[in-house]
């Protein structure tokens, strides 16, 4: 038929073949981008699980810091209470501050491998140097206790030691007061008389006696025998107490004071003698020196403080 073109030459065919081929060209390349996209999506996805591994450890490794420093200043705190010195820990937990600083640092930056066996390393020994540090304070803390028994007890026996030796002392008190009272002198058959200024004496219930008759006053009177009193050196006070309650006395005359139940006393005259046990007498002769009193006087003996007689006359 006139005009019809080989199949090989076919136009139709021709374009078929190309379309073809721009097809399979466009879909080796659309894999090719698929493969390579699939690539670098894998790398970032690497890349991003390396950088949150390594995150992940910085985190942790702060972690492990932060409980290492608030263990060490716990035993820090503890041996401060046991009241031992704590100058290695303090040392210890400025060395982990510094450490905590450097890895809150990489926060900021790569934190490499070396880095990450480094600080592992390091925190490591510090949990070593931990634990050694707990068993130490635990046997101190156990020591600590033991001893505080023992002073327990010893505090128990020194209460009981010291309500002993108190009431012992309290016994010896109470017996040496016994013994202070058993041992009083006591003035026995006092007797005043009057002596005038003839020297003649009479006694003080001589109604005809006058009180500006009077020259001196002569007290006599025996010490009582005593078996606890000891044999020694006595200083007998003698008072003589005028009707208005005030008692003689005047330094000239050989007058002075004493403690009487905690107060200073006057006191008008004293002897000194040696008592012996033996009623021995003993006897005042006392001028005051100017004119007496009309009425009721009271003369008062006294030994070691106390009293040990007392009488009274009247002159009129």
């Amino acid at each position: 038929m006139a005009g019809t073109l080989p199949d090989g030459n076919n136009p139709n065919n021709n374009r078929k073949l190309l379309v073809v081929g721009l097809i399979i060209v466009l879909l080796t390349i659309n894999g090719i981008l698929f493969y390579m996209q699939h690539q670098k999506t894998q790398q970032v996805e690497e890349k991003e699980e390396i950088i949150r591994v390594k995150n992940s450890e910085l985190e942790n490794q702060i972690k492990v810091y932060e409980a290492l420093k608030a263990d060490f200043e716990r035993q820090s705190q503890e041996l401060q209470a046991l009241g031992l010195a704590n100058d290695s820990l303090e040392s210890r937990i400025a060395s982990i501050n510094a450490d905590l600083t450097k890895l809150q640092s990489f926060r900021n930056s790569s934190f490499s491998l070396q880095d990450q066996r480094l600080f592992k390393a390091r925190a490591a020994n510090l949990e070593n140097q931990l634990r050694q540090k707990n068993a130490e304070i635990a046997k101190l803390k156990e020591d600590n206790q033991v001893l505080y028994g023992e002073n327990t007890q010893l505090k128990t026996t020194s209460t009981q030691l010291s309500d002993t030796l108190k009431t012992l002392k309290s016994t010896n008190t109470t017996l040496t007061e016994k013994v202070a009272l058993a041992s009083r002198l006591e003035a026995e058959n006092i007797q005043v008389n009057i002596i005038n200024k003839r020297g003649k004496e009479k006694e003080d219930n001589d109604a005809e006696y006058r009180a500006k008759r009077v020259d001196k006053i002569k007290v006599s009177f025996k010490l009582a025998k005593n078996d606890v009193a000891p044999k020694e050196g006595k200083e007998i006070l003698m008072r003589l107490i005028e009707p208005d309650g005030a008692a003689v006395y005047n330094l000239a005359t050989g007058s002075g004071t004493f403690m009487l139940d905690g107060q200073e006393t006057f006191f008008t005259a004293k002897r000194d003698i040696v008592y012996d046990n033996t009623q021995q007498a003993v006897s005042f002769i006392y001028s005051k020196g100017a004119a007496y009193k009309r009425g009721a006087h009271t003369i008062e003996l006294y030994a070691d403080g106390v009293l040990i007689g007392k009488s009274s006359f009247t002159l009129k």
